[in-house]
């Protein structure tokens, strides 16, 4: 998997740097993507008008030139040289905010989406005015464009400062993995919690890779969160990617604004273990075909009304904290029995931990599909927990070859061609196979254990060699401990 390597990540860790004090730094995103997409378009205005003012001299501030290269027309005071020679000013919140009110007019796709709250007393104007001095780098031209470097800078601040309570930023392998198995190629497209949109932008260079074409798939998503809403319709936006995001944020559970679609595809990575989801308000809510899930965990609540958006032929591939699959509280068990037995669960995979950033927690892919010809009695499992490797001492990615295996592994089992079983990666197991583990999905219980090779060592020899790494460790820890109670008692604690 490609690094997310920009070579300017020490200035955009200076810009939020910048922010430290004066605001917390969940807002930090806000402050600076709205400032990174107001650049974009600036960029991309630039770009475009220079090419104008060459080729059809005296037509640079006509807007069909820029609305036929599907380039956002920017009006003047918009533009980012403007707002530059704003920057020491102190009303240079003012001219921000005033330039997203220009963009939103002359825009329509853009009306009241734009951040404009950047004359707010709480915003210090000096180190918002040195924030707009120090974004000298380009994000919108098209060989920025090009190299994504836009979406880049987008998911280098998501990934530093993305996460809320049991909600984080889905890491590119996942999303990778999750779009190349159910493969959206053409039809409708869903996303619950869409976040910042990063499912449909990967969705829409899945099919363009694969020669489809972007009208093929129509996108749709809600998130609660306002600021992301916005930043999802920003980053959609300035993709030319079409969506029904629905009229402004909202609830998915208490006010779902798309309560009679039917999908072919949901890609999902709900917040993991959400309490207090608003369940005693929905009690006879037609989502819980299955039963009512807990009020006191959202996650089978999100399963439910996945399930329930998918079309005959739909397909739903979405992330969820481990415990899911064994969960024991009554609710979840009976809804997790009952999936099972009408066949819509068609494959879990166990991943490998620390794939996201900052965040230690295990999680699986499920995948539910209401089109399993021929294999409604069957689930697919494997075990990816050995996969990957560490990019940083904290964080572990996937291997493209190792992305392809596991979604190579499922199209195979799904086709019915080069499958077969391979002991501590997967196994086709039979839902009366699953009855007998209590309807438990951890996919090690079902792939067994890798047959390891014979080094040819003898064990005499492997046991002699292990008891004297161990007794070194013995020595070394002893060492460790002196040194510590060494180091406590110098500033006044004894143990």
């Amino acid at each position: 998997m490609a690094k997310v390597n920009l070579g300017f990540e020490n200035k955009l860790w200076e810009m939020a740097d910048k922010l430290r004090g004066n605001i917390e730094s969940s807002e930090y995103k806000h402050v600076i993507l709205g400032l990174v997409f107001l650049k974009y378009i600036s960029d991309s205005f630039e770009e475009r008008y220079n090419e104008v003012k060459q080729v059809y001299p005296g037509m640079e501030e006509d807007r069909d030139a820029y609305e036929s290269e599907n380039v956002f027309f920017v009006p003047k005071e918009a533009r980012w040289d403007y707002i530059k020679s704003q920057a020491k000013q102190p009303t240079i919140g003012q001219v921000i905010d005033n330039a997203m009110i220009l963009i939103e007019r002359e825009n329509v796709p853009l009306k009241n989406v734009l951040p404009k709250n950047y004359a707010r007393p709480a915003l210090d104007k000096t180190r918002l005015g040195e924030l707009v001095d120090l974004f000298s780098f380009n994000v919108g031209s098209k060989e920025a464009r090009a190299k994504d470097v836009l979406g880049r800078v987008y998911e280098y601040f998501l990934k530093k400062f993305g996460s809320t309570e049991g909600e984080f930023y889905t890491p590119p392998s996942i999303v990778k993995l999750l779009v190349n198995m159910i493969e959206p190629y053409k039809g409708r497209v869903y996303d619950p919690c869409c976040g910042s949109g990063g499912m449909f932008v990967q969705s829409a260079k899945f099919v363009e890779e694969h020669q489809g074409r972007l009208g093929d798939i129509s996108i749709y998503g809600q998130e609660y969160v306002a600021t992301t809403w916005r930043l999802a319709k920003m980053n959609l936006a300035i993709r030319g990617l079409d969506a029904n995001l629905g009229e402004r944020d909202g609830d998915t559970f208490t006010n779902d604004q798309h309560k009679t679609l039917k999908v072919d595809y949901i890609l999902a990575n709900p917040p993991f273990n959400i309490k207090d989801w608003g369940q005693p308000h929905l009690l006879d809510d037609v989502r819980w075909k299955w039963g009512v899930p807990p009020k006191t965990n959202a996650n089978y609540a999100w399963i439910s009304h996945m399930i329930s958006k998918l079309s005959p032929r739909g397909t739903a591939g979405f992330v969820l904290a481990n415990g899911s699959l064994s969960t024991s509280r009554s609710e979840e068990y009976d809804i997790r029995k009952s999936i099972l037995e009408e066949g819509l669960v068609d494959c879990i995979v166990a991943m490998p931990s620390q794939l996201f950033y900052d965040v230690a927690i295990p999680v699986s892919l499920w995948f539910v599909s209401k089109n399993k010809n021929g294999r409604k009695d069957k689930v697919l499992f494997i075990d990816a927990r050995k996969m990957g490797y560490m990019e940083t001492r904290k964080h572990r990615e996937l291997k493209d070859e190792e992305i392809e295996q596991i979604y190579t592994t499922y199209h195979n089992w799904k086709n019915e061609e080069n499958y077969e079983d391979v002991d501590g990666f997967c196994k086709s197991s039979t839902i009366e196979e699953i009855k007998l583990h209590d309807y438990v999905l951890t996919p090690g219980r079902y792939v067994g254990i890798e047959e390891e090779e014979d080094d040819g060592i003898p064990f005499e020899e492997k046991m002699d060699r292990l008891t004297s790494e161990l007794s070194d460790l013995f020595e070394e820890s002893k060492s460790l401990e002196e040194k510590i109670k060494e180091n406590l008692r110098g500033i006044g604690y004894e143990l």
